[in-house]
């Protein structure tokens, strides 16, 4: 696609085209259960299917460009069909309407957890919620290293990143701009010099955040008190995991965990893997855990603050550049680049999946624990062998966890 094949349906008013884009993505924004697969599937029913508003050349075309771009692809397949069925408002209206359910189930499930986090039925929901999560990310980094996992460099780049975030404090985007720069040389068009062949890579800083003694405590509802102070580190924050969240969303793991919990301090770690699985709970992407971690540091501001930032370079990417990605996303540079960055995402994710598998398993009794483990180990069988979809997973692991509760240990 490019700019000059976007054209208005004939004879249809602008503001009738926004209207019917906001009730669609609406709509998809709402029922939307079952992972950034299941949105596309069904943004392709209502675009493509139903109302022949793209031709399906173009939502292959979109998909391609959304999905070699950081950032949810579900998301951007939505800003894109607005972009294409009423320019860049439309890429708003579109966009705005799949994100603005999700978000506010997010802050709602947000101050449900820690208005009543000392409750015990709440600890037993979590109980069994934890360790799907855990199991959901596994299988995610399983299917990854499957499908890139396909020669020595990919496996050295995955055991290396996975090595760096376990051992070292070098922020994890910078690992990821280094894995890119070795994609540039190693997966380069043979017969051609690198483009980093004579660059000088200046010293880069660690990008660590200044280290608070004790874990923030939670805001007020609304965060008034907070978001002066916070509106710029949360800003910042979010708009630079935005713009690197390659892979998909679980990405979104070790960018968060290294530092709102490590570095920041601004979650626990339980509370960090209870917003993933809230996260996983709403219909939206699960980068709206972003807007959990918000609600924690700076109340409702802070999450609107926290969601905003997180997809706007998504908005920018499909609004400002999709006519230029459309051309490049072909160019064998860029995906040499993504091909060092992609093994680096699985490496990331599995080194940040193991303290969080630690904290899961650290239950109060044995009992607790060997059932956690159990419940991981089933839920990552469902997702592996029988495809079991996580959006029922999720609510089937809060029951067990309730009914684990219940039993005498």
């Amino acid at each position: 696609m490019v700019q000059s094949e976007i054209k208005p349906a004939p004879g249809q008013p602008l503001s009738q085209r926004l209207a019917e884009l906001a009730k669609v993505f609406l709509k998809l924004g709402t029922i939307g259960f079952g992972g950034p697969q299941a949105h596309i599937a069904m943004a392709n029913d209502e675009a493509v299917v139903r109302r022949q508003w793209l031709t399906s050349e173009q939502f292959t075309e979109g998909l391609a460009v959304c999905e070699m771009l950081p950032g949810p692809a579900s998301t951007q397949m939505g800003i894109y069909i607005g972009y294409v069925r009423a320019g860049q408002l439309g890429a708003l209206v579109s966009g705005f309407c799949f994100i603005a359910p999700a978000f506010l189930i997010v802050v709602a499930l947000a101050w449900g957890y820690f208005r009543f986090q000392g409750l015990p039925q709440i600890n037993d929901i979590f109980l069994g919620v934890s360790p799907v999560v855990i199991a959901i990310i596994l299988a995610f980094c399983w299917k990854l290293a499957r499908k890139t996992l396909k020669d020595i460099a990919g496996m050295g780049i995955a055991i290396a990143i996975f090595i760096l975030t376990l051992t070292t404090a070098i922020n994890v985007l910078i690992q990821f701009i280094l894995a890119g720069l070795v994609g540039l040389w190693w997966f380069r068009p043979r017969g051609t010099d690198s483009p980093i062949r004579n660059w000088w890579i200046p010293p880069m800083p660690l990008l660590l955040a200044h280290l608070p003694a004790d874990t923030l405590t939670l805001s007020s509802f609304w965060g008034l008190e907070r978001i002066g102070e916070f509106l710029l580190p949360l800003t910042t924050f979010f708009l630079k995991v935005g713009s690197f969240i390659f892979g998909g969303g679980l990405v979104i793991i070790p960018l968060l965990e290294f530092e709102v919990v490590e570095q920041l301090h601004w979650l626990t770690q339980t509370e960090f893997i209870n917003g993933v699985a809230i996260g996983q709970l709403s219909p939206g992407p699960v980068v709206l855990t972003a807007a959990f971690v918000g609600f924690k540091v700076a109340g409702v501001l802070g999450a609107l603050v926290s969601t905003i930032a997180i997809f706007a370079p998504s908005f920018a990417f499909i609004m400002l550049a999709a006519p230029f990605l459309l051309r490049a996303r072909k160019n064998p540079w860029i995906q040499a680049f993504l091909k060092g960055v992609t093994p680096a995402v699985l490496g990331a994710i599995a080194a940040a999946t193991l303290p969080l598998l630690r904290t899961t398993l650290a239950q109060p009794t044995l009992f607790y624990s060997i059932m956690s483990g159990v419940m991981g180990l089933l839920a990552l069988v469902a997702l592996i062998r029988y495809k079991t979809p996580t959006w029922l997973l999720v609510p089937l692991g809060a029951v067990l966890g309730l009914i684990v509760g219940l039993l005498p240990t």
